[in-house]
């Protein structure tokens, strides 16, 4: 299980250098509230596929 410590310069850089707030930060990272990763969808699982087939 990740922890939010592993994403914090992310974060940090998002919320301070691209003015996001610290929700934003984390929709654009792929976490939830918590710091924990989302889970892909199906239509992010396919499109995976496709640039790994080229």
């Amino acid at each position: 299980m990740a922890n939010n410590e592993s994403y914090q310069v992310a974060i940090d850089i998002l919320r301070c250098h691209l003015g996001m707030s610290i929700d934003e930060a984390h929709k654009e990272l792929g976490l939830d509230n918590t710091g924990n990763p989302v889970s892909m969808t199906d239509t992010q699982e396919q499109l995976i596929g496709l640039n790994s087939a080229n």
